[in-house]
Order: C-alpha cells, then sequence, then structure tokens
C-alpha cells in the first residue's frame, strides 16, 4: 500500500522583474512524501541481565553466570554470533542514606553493588520470537529495553517510496502548471530526505511480567512504513 502526501510552494517573477533582469528564472518548487509498507523480516531486542550483591565481585560472577547461560540458550536457538552483541555493562555501587540526627546528615553508606550486562540479539527467524523472549526471561533477564520489527535489505521498499514521492511530485507539478496555463520546464534541483521505522520500547515491568506467564510470549509484527520526501525545482516555460 502506498500513501502519498504533498504540499507545494510556487514561486515566479513578474514580466517586468524578467525584463529587469534575464538572469532570473521563474520556478516552481514541489514538495511530496511517498510512503511504502512492507512486513518485517527481522527483529532486533535489548536484553539485560542485572544482578545485585554485597560486593562487586559476587555480583559480578552471578551476572556473567547468567549471561553466560543467556548467551548459550541464544545460539541453542539458532541466533548467529554476528547477530549477539554486548551495547552496554555496568557496575555501580548501592547507597542508603541515613536519616540526619540532629541537625546533621551523615554520609551515604554503600550496601551493595549492582551488575547489568545488556545484550543486543538480532533474530531474523520472526516465529521464534516469542519463544527467545519467552527463555530469556527464564534464563534470568530481568531488563528490557526495545524491540524494533526491521528489514535486513529495506531497499527496494525504499526505491519505491522515492519512486512514488517522485511521480506525486512530477504530477502535481503539472497540475498546477496546466492550471495556470503555463508550461513546465525542466527540473532544476532535487533533494531527499528518508526516514525509517523506529524501535517500540518494551519497558521493565513488561519483561517482569513474562516470568510470571508461562504462556508463549505473543508477538505481533505487523508492517513497516519506509517514508521518502522530495523537493522538485522546476523551471517554468512561459
Amino acid at each position: 500500500m502506498i500513501a502519498i502526501v504533498v504540499a507545494t510552494t510556487l514561486f515566479a517573477t513578474s514580466g517586468h522583474a524578467l525584463a529587469d533582469d534575464d538572469d532570473i528564472t521563474p520556478q516552481i518548487t514541489v514538495s511530496a512524501t511517498g510512503t511504502a509498507n512492507v512486513a518485517p523480516d527481522m527483529a532486533v531486542i535489548g536484553l539485560t541481565v542485572l544482578r545485585e550483591a554485597e560486593t562487586a565481585r559476587d555480583a559480578l560472577d552471578a551476572n556473567t553466570m547468567a549471561m553466560a547461560e543467556v548467551l548459550a540458550a541464544m545460539q541453542a536457538e539458532g541466533i548467529a554470533e554476528r547477530d549477539l552483541q554486548t551495547s552496554n555493562f555496568n557496575i555501580q555501587p548501592r547507597y542508603v542514606h541515613p536519616e540526619p540526627k540532629n541537625g546533621v546528615r551523615p554520609a551515604p553508606r554503600i550496601v551493595g553493588y549492582q551488575v547489568s550486562n545488556s545484550l543486543t540479539v538480532r533474530v531474523r527467524d520472526l516465529e521464534r520470537l516469542g519463544a527467545i523472549l519467552d527463555q530469556s526471561v527464564t534464563l534470568g533477564v530481568n531488563q528490557g529495553g526495545g524491540i524494533s520489527f526491521t528489514n535486513d535489505d529495506p531497499s527496494a521498499a525504499i526505491t519505491e517510496a522515492r519512486t512514488k514521492a517522485m511521480q506525486a511530485a512530477i504530477g502535481k507539478a503539472e497540475t498546477l502548471t496546466e492550471a495556470a496555463g503555463i508550461g513546465l520546464g525542466r527540473i532544476l534541483t532535487i533533494s531527499e530526505q528518508s526516514s525509517e521505522p523506529r524501535p517500540i520500547a518494551m519497558a521493565r515491568g513488561a519483561v517482569m511480567e513474562m516470568a510470571a506467564d508461562a504462556a508463549p510470549v505473543p508477538v505481533a509484527a505487523g508492517e513497516n512504513t519506509y517514508r521518502v520526501s522530495v523537493n522538485v525545482t522546476f523551471e517554468l516555460a512561459q
């Protein structure tokens, strides 16, 4: 399905101005946007393992063990090594802030440490996505970053959107100049901007709920919309 949105700006000089300055060319600039919808063939998910302990060493060891199990499970599910990438690693102390006594607030005190390790996973078999999410939570993933459905090679969809946008721009320019009783000349400039689908955020709470639900995680991939906008300037023939 293709949707087209068009907007137009007309620039022209008067005959008097043209007589005074032959370098000024009457112009029309047309803006158009074309969109192409296509089913995704790949998902990108963010999985995070967070562990706490009294010491940084214990927190790191617990996190390392849990993440090793997650990585092994991803590979067992057929995820290639090139589709597994560590995206964030963090160690930080956990503080308590004692209540003030006699108007004096004691210094914060370290009571433990948190270690988080985040993994970005590209899932190329969307039919396995729900099972992979479910298994990752079972193995210890307790934070979620985001999920995005994308296409491994979106070039065909982008070309389709670009073509439709350009056709709409030309058609609009022809309609305007015909209605104005003037001719449409050669194209002077073309510029474009494109946009791709954005990831859908998956909150930590949603990931925690998965752990309590033994049913497969439902996943709806929908369609991706690729959008290309063009600005085309034509010469006017009078």
